[in-house]
């Protein structure tokens, strides 16, 4: 299990063993939450459970390489990602731009600047915007960036209620969400909301996941509300 117990969450994906380590121990002493990658097949997912706040990332992988999962990691998130490498040629530098990077450290490297370029890099990213999430539920991630999911690497728009609605859901999954903390929910921008508006859109939310293939995502307590 993932503990969180830092400001920020730093994951590492990095095959070397030694050089993962070695990261691991050092980013912790700075107060860091730190998570190695365990199955190199599951890149993506393990990225979403630990809900990082910056990625390093080797290039030479097992399955796939660094540039397949930075760009996977783009169609969701928008965190930084910095690729540590020893193949530092121009070709490489601009492989890891063009697929996402925000920064490239050649290997070998000291450990001090590469815990400045991160401490300056989480600065610039998280000071003056919100952090960036994913929630995530039974295979559909939600981006809270731009208000669509994904399910099956396909994309879905969500309007604006639709992703109140959603992400509301998504943030007490497991736990019954009453119909007035949904209508409070859609009425924080003063646009009144009744009783029949929520059904209405809640019905199209539903379609919606249907037509993704999430058919039942959310279910009805009568009398209640929803939960999923």
């Amino acid at each position: 299990m993932i503990q969180y117990k830092a400001m920020y969450t730093i994951y590492i994906v990095e095959d070397d063993q030694t050089i993962a380590n070695s990261l691991k121990k050092h980013l912790e002493s700075w107060d860091f939450t730190v998570y190695c990658t365990h199955d190199f097949k599951q890149i993506l997912d393990e990225f979403i459970l630990c809900r990082a706040h910056l990625v390093l990332m080797d290039i030479t992988l097992p399955f796939y390489n660094g540039y397949h999962w930075c760009t996977k990691i783009r169609e969701v998130s928008k965190v930084p990602v910095i690729f540590l490498s020893s193949s530092a040629d121009n070709m490489n530098v601009l492989m890891a731009i063009n697929t996402g990077a925000d920064d490239f450290i050649a290997k070998p490297f000291d450990l001090q600047v590469l815990t400045a370029k991160i401490q300056a890099l989480l600065r610039r990213t998280y000071s003056f915007t919100p952090h960036s999430q994913i929630l995530a539920h039974k295979d559909l991630l939600l981006n809270i960036d731009n208000a669509s999911f994904s399910y099956n690497e396909k994309h879905y728009e969500l309007t604006k209620n639709e992703f109140r609605i959603l992400h509301t859901l998504l943030e007490h999954k497991g736990r019954i969400v009453s119909r007035d903390t949904l209508m409070n929910r859609l009425w924080s921008d003063d646009c009144f909301v009744d009783d029949n508006t929520l059904t209405v859109n809640v019905n199209r939310l539903r379609k919606k996941l249907e037509d993704a293939g999430l058919a039942d995502f959310i279910c009805t307590k009568k009398g209640q509300g929803y939960i999923v």
